[in-house]
């Protein structure tokens, strides 16, 4: 494991050169640029791993290509993929057929039947599965080559629309058409301690598990009165290549080279003024020292403490009711998070990524069968660590020290907003006082989950997302910065 620890240590510091290389770009005018313009521009991205873009398997060229901070445009490679093999699965409303035309156009969709029309096959046998350029040229072609030969899958050659790959690295946003769906790949590329591929078994589930939690959102007043919205992953589409499964476990990456999702834009819900801006960004420094949510506070004419208020009421406080309300958690780091903002100020939050990152810790909560695969067994002593951890501990801190160090915003009076937003929301939902009790938020200390060690142990499949407790390397206790506040 340590040598591919440290080729991916080489890869991320090869593409931290990258970065710095490029034409340097104050956070002052990055504060008024547009949502793309953000996500490419940024420089951090998990700052709480230290090899957090290794992306082994590509290679410069790829690199240039397909890296979020290249900002180069791609187009997808499409695939036919037999019907008896491939699976489309989508939530309420959606119908495949339509569903396509709107995402690829008639155009495209008329050129694609008559490449399989051409070949002697007949369109109505097969899925449409769009694929990572990388994916298609370095794995596929190559490893699922008698599928091809049989005309199980069919290139159909690239899409029309032009994307940007995004932090995530095989998600892509639509630069040609923003009001469209992103699209996620497959992708079997080794990056921050997963192989990146997706689940064709997992995508069955994942536009229910999205439903589901979309209408949980729409109907909890709390969560809806921070303004909380969730981009749901509408659709998805799998290949399942028979061979491979008999001989594999379900952790094989063998089982991931051939899925795609899409997921809802962002983009069609704004108001007039309305800006986003991926969470991740507010770890941006520049070149000179600035943050960037130092030029965002400085953008929206607020006091610090009072733009921190507003962002913890967007991002922090759902966080907070769908653990203590629904024994829900989330994967809430600043990847998987989308923020609205209006001149600086953060209006709402939207989170995303949904189907592979969230989970019910209530053994006894009732989920339709669809969704059952979400719920999951954490010991009592562990269960806070989803707010501890993951949001204290690996992006508050990184938050907090960048404003301090600017002279912002002192880190005790950012911890001390921090409190006195979890007293706020207790307050104002008493009849949650047990869990408040059981799960205390103002406890001295919590474990010190170490995620490097999670990725030095196993860089191919860092946490199993079924027990992600059973992964954990707790090495003694973090003092909780919000303790006695």
């Amino acid at each position: 494991m340590l040598p591919v620890y440290l080729e991916e240590i080489s890869s991320t510091l090869s593409g931290t050169c990258f970065k710095l290389t490029k034409p340097q770009i104050p956070v002052a005018e990055l504060a008024e640029a547009g949502f793309q313009a953000i996500e490419t521009g940024m420089t951090e991205g998990h700052p709480c791993f230290v090899a957090n873009n290794g992306r082994l398997g590509f290679g410069v060229h790829e690199y240039l290509s397909y890296a979020p901070e290249t900002a180069s445009p791609v187009r997808l490679v499409w695939l036919a993929a037999h019907r008896s093999r491939a699976a489309f699965t989508a939530g309420v409303g959606i119908e495949y057929e339509s569903f396509l035309r709107e995402e690829l156009g008639e155009q495209t969709l008329n050129r694609f039947a008559a490449t399989l029309r051409d070949q002697g096959l007949d369109p109505d046998d097969y899925l449409l599965i769009p694929v990572h350029p990388w994916q298609w040229w370095n794995k596929l072609s190559v490893t699922f080559a008698a599928e091809v030969a049989q005309r199980r899958l069919v290139c159909l050659g690239e899409g029309d629309d032009e994307y940007l790959a995004q932090q995530s690295i095989r998600t892509f946003f639509n630069k040609s058409a923003p009001e469209k769906h992103y699209v996620k790949t497959a992708l079997s590329v080794l990056n921050m301690g997963f192989m990146r591929g997706l689940s064709a078994a997992y995508m069955e589930a994942t536009p229910a598990i999205n439903d589901w939690l979309a209408q949980l959102v729409d109907n909890d007043p709390v969560l809806k009165s921070t303004g909380l919205s969730v981009i749901r992953e509408r659709a998805a589409v799998g290949y399942r290549h028979l061979e491979y499964e008999a001989a594999t476990d379900r952790y094989s990456p063998y089982r991931k080279m051939l899925a795609a999702l899409w997921r809802e834009s962002p983009v069609p819900a704004l108001q007039e003024g309305e800006s986003l801006a991926t969470m991740a960004s507010l770890v941006h420094v520049d070149h000179a020292g600035a943050s960037f949510a130092g030029a965002l506070i400085e953008r929206s004419g607020l006091s610090p403490v009072e733009w921190l208020r507003r962002y913890l009421r967007a991002y922090f406080t759902p966080l907070l009711h769908s653990f203590y309300a629904y024994d829900l958690v989330y994967m809430p780091h600043g990847e998987n998070v989308i923020l609205v903002l209006k001149d600086g100020a953060v209006q709402r939050a939207i989170y995303k990524d949904i189907a592979e990152e969230i989970a019910v810790l209530d053994p006894q909560a009732v989920l339709p069968p669809a969704v059952e695969r979400i719920r999951v067994e954490v010991p009592e002593d562990k269960k806070l660590l989803s707010i501890f951890t993951d949001v204290f501990d690996c992006f508050f801190r990184f938050l907090a020290a960048d404003l301090a160090d600017e002279g912002v915003l002192g880190e005790e009076d950012f911890w001390r907003t921090v409190a006195e937003s979890v007293r706020e929301y207790q307050e104002s939902t008493p009849e949650l006082a047990d869990k408040f009790r059981q799960y205390d938020m103002f406890a001295p200390e919590f474990a010190l989950s170490c995620l490097n060690r999670l990725q030095l142990r196993d860089n191919k499949q860092m946490v199993d997302l079924a027990d992600p407790s059973g992964a954990l390397q707790l090495v003694g206790n973090l003092k909780n910065p919000i303790a006695g506040l």
